[in-house]
């Protein structure tokens, strides 16, 4: 099961975060049919949406992480509500590039060095927060960390890593989002810094040690006494439904609806983000233009 542990320092101003995602990449393996590099991309993204839409207050609230590179994968789109539960969709799925020198998938290869990281946060006010900070190279988590610095002035830490096994399903994936507070001084900053190096990269971890998030954020902070103020499961949840297509469809207006019904007779509607089908006939087309 998929799951967000949140948790903060006792006796220093730090707070962090770290889910574990095998599930939820997997199903979005499954949905978009991604090859290797495309999952690991879509995987780290989502994670972070994730994480992100875990901060937000307010039931209806949601976060839309966009990434935008000038890779062969196009444009990445990823939208959380505030548990954490999460769906997106990319442009390319089918990318297949070369492994790095170090063995590793290409994931700022399929994404690009050069494009933008905007996250939008729906906060059902009037107008929704917009951030967008430069891609730093698209491997998505240092991209996550420019953007909580830049935009958010937050100093952060992030690490995402997803492992694809031999026959492309998802074997492992994870992450952790380490925030520092307000008065954290060079000794905290020293710590973290210390633990992310004694810890490395969170795939070989996740891999070889099965770790669940509570124990990677308890390893990566060793150097705190942490609290643990939250866990609760996270899934792939699509909010698509056949009311809201029939919604999307009434707000074509006549004159296309109009136009639809005389060239196709017929619609047929697949959402971006899963893999539901909604089909509508004549008929119900034609009862839909009557109420425009």
């Amino acid at each position: 099961m998929d799951e967000i542990v949140r948790v903060i320092g006792k006796n220093a101003p730090v707070k962090a975060m770290a889910i574990t995602g095998r599930e939820l990449t997997e199903r979005a393996r499954q949905i978009h049919k991604t090859l290797p590099v495309v999952t690991a991309a879509l995987g780290r993204s989502l994670m972070a949406c994730s994480m992100m839409g875990d901060q937000l207050k307010g039931e209806g609230a949601s976060v839309t992480l966009r990434i935008k590179g000038d890779g062969p994968m196009g444009s990445l789109t990823a939208v959380s509500d505030t548990q954490g539960n999460i769906r997106g969709y990319v442009q390319n799925p089918a990318v297949l590039l070369p492994l790095k020198a170090n063995g590793k998938l290409d994931v700022g290869g399929a994404v690009g060095r050069e494009g933008t990281l905007t996250v939008i946060k729906d906060l059902e006010m009037r107008d929704p927060y917009v951030g967008m900070v430069p891609l730093v190279s698209g491997e998505i988590a240092e991209d996550v960390t420019s953007y909580f610095a830049d935009s958010e002035q937050i100093p952060t830490a992030c690490a995402l890593g997803v492992l694809v096994d031999t026959d492309q399903s998802v074997l492992r994936a994870g992450g952790y989002l380490i925030q520092l507070l307000p008065g954290a001084g060079e000794d905290v900053i020293e710590l973290v810094e210390q633990g992310m190096a004694a810890l490395g990269p969170v795939t070989p971890v996740l891999l070889e040690e099965g770790m669940d998030g509570e124990t990677l954020l308890r390893r990566v902070l060793s150097g705190f006494e942490l609290e643990v103020l939250e866990k609760h499961p996270v899934e792939y949840r699509c909010y698509c439904s056949r009311e809201r297509v029939t919604q999307a469809l009434v707000s074509m207006g006549p004159d296309e609806l109009r136009s639809l019904i005389e060239e196709q007779g017929k619609a047929e509607l697949t959402c971006q983000f899963c893999d539901a089908v909604y089909e509508f006939s004549r008929e119900e087309l034609e009862g839909l233009l009557k109420r425009n």
